[in-house]
């Protein structure tokens, strides 16, 4: 497993490189980069994000899904590409977490990268197969108590917020029960539809369709406070751990070296963006809390976030594949 410097990544992760005028930015179409494909919460956010800018700022933001390799293809793309502004990255804290799971990212998460604003956070929603003897975190707990070793809980892909909430999860009320990595949440939801496996942590967005239809039940959500979405679903801390909350979180990011000018220019309209009542309605409908930031305000709050993330790998015992 890699591991990283975190002070290091707070020195070499503040903001852009030089402050040096970009006068009119942007004056071009913006390539807005979503390294997954089209139809989940990543590429949800970056939509909502890409159209608002466009009428924000006078210039197309055109969204370009670059799928593959758990999101590391189009980060490369990014991290590649020239540091004017005009290609950035639109992912979620997957974007970091892989350079703790994944033995061969061709790229460092922080220091190839300049971080623009975070855009929104959304908890995952835990949801269960309508077979499984439990309706809440407790009883979800009772349950892998008295049957080590026999409870099997489903992730999208290793390195996901869903995988290391679930890793989290079981580390805090101290359980033993199987986990199996998909190569996405639609074969994972597949076989935990069949009943294959037994639950799972995901977005709100992707999970609570399942939900709605009755071909799955909701027990829990990872926010610290109940969601408007899902206001009778309650929390895991309501269920009884205490201190848990886990939420995936979306923002932008330029290539390392990118203008300071430019990279605040852009975190005040994501600011103002997030701020408008239909923006914010629209964010809160799809189950993401806006939230808004500076690139220095992103970029300690991702150095918090890997600290965690380090913890929940290392109890963990995740080695890098």
């Amino acid at each position: 497993m890699r591991r990283i410097a975190l002070p290091a990544l707070v020195l070499a992760a503040l903001i852009a490189g030089p402050a040096f005028p970009q006068q009119g930015y942007p004056s071009r179409p913006v390539r807005l980069i979503v390294p997954y494909p089209p139809g989940g919460a990543v590429d949800a956010v970056a939509r909502l994000t890409g159209l608002r800018l466009s009428e924000q700022l006078g210039q197309n933001f055109i969204i370009d899904n670059r799928a593959g390799a758990n999101g590391v293809i189009g980060g490369e793309l990014v991290a590649r590409a020239q540091p004017d502004g005009y290609t950035l990255l639109s992912t979620a804290s997957i974007h970091v977490i892989n350079a703790l799971v994944v033995a061969k990212v061709p790229y460092d998460p922080v220091k190839d990268f300049t971080p623009v604003a975070q855009v929104a956070a959304g908890p995952l929603l835990v949801v269960a197969h309508p077979a499984l003897p439990a309706s809440g975190i407790r009883e979800l707990i009772a349950y892998a108590k008295s049957n080590p070793g026999k409870l099997t809980c489903a992730i999208s892909s290793r390195g996901a917020a869903g995988h290391l909430a679930t890793e989290m999860l079981k580390f805090s009320a101290g359980l033993d029960f199987l986990i199996v990595p998909y190569k996405g949440s639609g074969p994972a939801y597949l076989d935990l539809i069949g009943g294959r496996v037994q639950f799972m942590m995901d977005p709100i967005l992707a999970a609570l369709p399942h939900v709605k239809s009755g071909r799955l039940k909701a027990l829990a959500v990872t926010s610290s406070k109940r969601m408007a979405m899902v206001p009778e679903v309650p929390t895991v801390i309501e269920s009884g751990i205490a201190g848990f909350d886990f939420y995936s979180w979306y923002g932008l990011w330029g290539p390392r070296g990118m203008p300071r000018d430019v990279a605040e220019r852009l975190a005040r309209e994501v600011n103002r963006m997030v701020k408008q009542p239909d923006m914010a309605a629209r964010l809160t409908e799809q189950g993401f809390e806006p939230v808004g930031s500076s690139p220095a305000e992103f970029a300690r709050y991702i150095s918090d976030e890997m600290a965690k993330y380090t913890k929940i790998v290392r109890q963990a015992g995740i080695t890098a594949e």
